[in-house]
């Protein structure tokens, strides 16, 4: 469905910021609060935390993260979802939200609604309170999404990028490539596995996979190393054979580069007893698979067999 409509009448220039606020509150029900701990004054009122603070942030914008083949609804639960997945990256339990939009004044109201009627569903599902949000207008043929989301620690560590040594053991959740073909828009935030990594001590650092696996190992090597990867260990998803198909690359090209596929990647201290480690998560998360991707090793200790990841480019913005 195109955000856009040749109908003025049937467009946010026709309604006005107002009666689209207005509007924008009856759609949000009730996952969004009575003001000023929501909608309606110049700023939310956020209640105290005891834990750690956890602030992230991240859009969605036509022609860029979402086309007509989306469903406007599932653009809305997309905003929040990435969000939380950078939640989910530090073990935390995600708390509000707020959301402003840059639209065209072309913009459809009927896909607007859809949008936020998405957003809500999502945000009741994860226990989120959407407290506020400006709208603004944009140049014909924009539209943006800009979602703030606040959350807290599950406990008293937070998880970083930082803490993984030398010869720890890498680790990444589900499956990975081809998100082009519908994962990217149907997410599944890891937040009770992140929250249960988070309490386990043998994990040293953690992200999200967004824009690769390839891309995003960077952040978490640890200096002085290379990671250890092998064909054999990287979770290949049916969509990424099957994009394969279509670009004539390999499955294991789109596993590595794709991105957006909002996946756990960690590090677990190589003094950890992994028999242990992994059983526990088989018991915990049984319908999720869990892969031992290899280790952080010395470059002149690379072994031959190792995938040279850096013959393989993540997603990089601006280029």
């Amino acid at each position: 469905m195109t955000p856009f409509t040749s109908r003025r009448h049937h467009s946010v220039a026709a309604l006005g910021e107002m009666r689209l606020i207005a509007a924008i509150r009856r759609w949000l029900g009730d996952s969004t609060p009575v003001a000023p701990f929501g909608i309606g004054d110049d700023c939310a009122v956020l209640a105290p935390a005891k834990r750690h603070q956890l602030v992230t942030t991240d859009p969605v914008i036509y022609g860029q993260h979402f086309d007509d083949e989306v469903p406007a609804r599932s653009v809305g639960a997309k905003l929040l979802k990435r969000n939380l997945s950078d939640i989910a990256a530090m073990g935390g339990i995600p708390r509000t939200a707020v959301v402003s939009m840059a639209l065209a004044p072309d913009t459809s109201v009927a896909w607007v609604r859809m949008f936020y009627l998405g957003l809500a569903a999502a945000a009741r599902r994860t226990n989120v309170k959407i407290v506020g949000g400006d709208i603004a207008q944009a140049p014909d043929g924009f539209l943006g999404a800009f979602l703030t989301l606040h959350g807290e620690s599950s406990g008293p560590r937070v998880v970083t990028r930082r803490g993984a040594q030398r010869g720890d053991w890498i680790y990444v959740t589900g499956r990975l490539g081809g998100s082009l073909l519908g994962k990217h828009y149907r997410i599944s935030p890891r937040l009770a596995e992140g929250a249960w990594l988070a309490r386990r001590r043998e994990v040293r650092a953690m992200l999200d996979v967004s824009d690769g696996l390839v891309k995003d190992l960077i952040p978490l090597t640890p200096a002085g190393t290379v990671p250890a990867v092998f064909a054999k260990t990287v979770p290949i998803s049916g969509a990424a054979k099957r994009r394969a198909r279509i670009t004539g690359r390999s499955p294991l090209s789109h596993a590595l580069c794709d991105g957006e596929d909002f996946e756990l990647l960690f590090a677990v201290s190589s003094s950890a007893n992994l028999t242990t480690f992994e059983r526990a998560w088989q018991r915990t998360f049984p319908r999720l698979r869990l892969s031992r991707l290899g280790y952080f090793a010395r470059r002149q200790d690379l072994p031959a067999t190792a995938l040279r990841l850096g013959d393989y480019h993540g997603y990089e913005h601006l280029r």
